[in-house]
């Protein structure tokens, strides 16, 4: 008999603890920046710059962690260099061309690997939205770096596709965990995916994400209300999946935090672009922060503590970190919504986001061995 092919290493044991590492560090940087503490970085030097790292620095690598999967060590370390030197590009030179360049390879290979893959092997429409989401990303990525100055004016058709993947993504890592803790109590949890919500949120966001690139006032004003919807629908999944069962299950309770703000920042941003009522900026956050925030640390989490241990709770240290993010999102977003205008709490904001994110870095790397046997208590 051949002996067996050894099993490849998982991308997200580099680029998870690099994306962890770098939100940790450059993003609060970022803040200080802009309230003067610190030394300006060419790329950091305005809430565009911010706003372009949040999205394209850290979460794009958050994601290419996830959805690479296995791969052989020479791509996983050749992507990670392409990402990496593309964020020194833009944090020294915004929109150099070594920058850009940099950013096009690791684009290129993060599609080259991702795209096929979920082409060719998903069969209902639903699952194949993946593929045209991440080349979307990558597009606005590219388009982003190469122009500096556009990263703001891409800033919230990006957030769109981001929430359509952690819509996605985020429903089918949740829904199966939820059955089968319910199944384990003696339980059936009958919604799971919901497919027809699921479908409805997608094109919700496809047609909001459409409308946003078009320049008529009128069409923003509508896509908000799209956004609202979605939100709506969203917070329906979720209200569906039972979460008060789940008070035993940290590692599933980050996860549906992180839920509860992508219903609730897509509901916030719709309003705010559909009127004056809200200011986009401070709605933008919910999303970024709260949702984008809370889902990556629970996700990246979640994924390592499996792998290693077969059990997303074999660190139970970890999860209450993720209330810091939920404490970021609220000093960031309340007090520009009640006219409070102070630098304090943007400290606040970065000083829980930091420490969130330190503390993640220190349990993704216990996470780098190879996995224990499985055990009977694994979930």
């Amino acid at each position: 008999m051949a002996p067996r092919k050894p099993r490849l290493p998982f991308a997200n044991a580099w680029f998870f603890p690099a994306a962890a590492l770098y939100a940790a560090l450059i993003l609060p940087w970022s803040v200080l920046t802009m309230l003067g503490l610190a030394p300006a970085l060419p790329g950091l030097a305005t809430p565009a710059g911010h706003a372009h790292e949040m999205l394209f620095g850290y979460a794009l690598a958050v994601v290419a962690g996830y959805l690479l999967g296995p791969q052989p060590q020479r791509i996983t370390l050749a992507l990670l260099g392409c990402w990496l030197a593309a964020r020194a590009g833009f944090l020294l030179a915004p929109g150099a061309w070594y920058a850009v360049g940099a950013d096009l390879l690791f684009v290129a290979g993060l599609l080259w690997k991702v795209v096929p893959r979920f082409l060719g092997a998903a069969k209902k429409w639903r699952n194949q939205t993946v593929a045209p989401v991440v080349i979307g990303l990558g597009v606005t990525s590219l388009l982003a770096n190469a122009g500096a100055g556009s990263s703001l004016r891409l800033r919230e058709p990006a957030l769109m596709l981001f929430a359509a993947l952690m819509f996605f993504m985020g429903g089918r890592i949740i829904a199966p965990a939820l059955a089968g803790h319910a199944q384990s109590e003696g339980r059936r949890l009958d919604a799971r995916v919901q497919p027809q919500l699921e479908g409805g949120v997608l094109i919700l966001l496809g047609i909001a994400f459409g409308l946003s690139l078009l320049p008529w006032t009128l069409l923003g004003h509508v896509a908000g209300a799209v956004l609202v919807a979605a939100g709506v629908l969203g917070a329906i999944r979720l209200l569906r999946w039972q979460p008060w069962h789940y008070r035993s299950r940290p590692d599933l309770l980050v996860l549906l935090v992180g839920y509860s703000w992508l219903s609730l920042g897509l509901v916030l941003l719709g309003v705010a672009m559909s009127g004056p009522w809200l200011p986009v900026s401070a709605t933008l956050h919910v999303l970024t922060i709260g949702a984008l925030g809370s889902l990556t640390f629970g996700v990246m989490v979640r994924t390592r503590l499996l792998y290693r241990f077969r059990d997303a709770n074999a660190q139970p240290w970890i999860h209450p970190f993720a209330l810091l993010i939920s404490a970021a999102t609220l000093a960031r977003v309340l007090p520009p919504l009640l006219g409070i205008e102070s630098g304090l709490w943007l400290l606040i904001a970065a000083a829980c986001w930091s420490s969130a994110f330190i503390a993640l870095v220190v349990s993704l790397w216990r996470t780098r061995m190879p996995p224990r046997p499985r055990s009977p208590s694994a979930v």
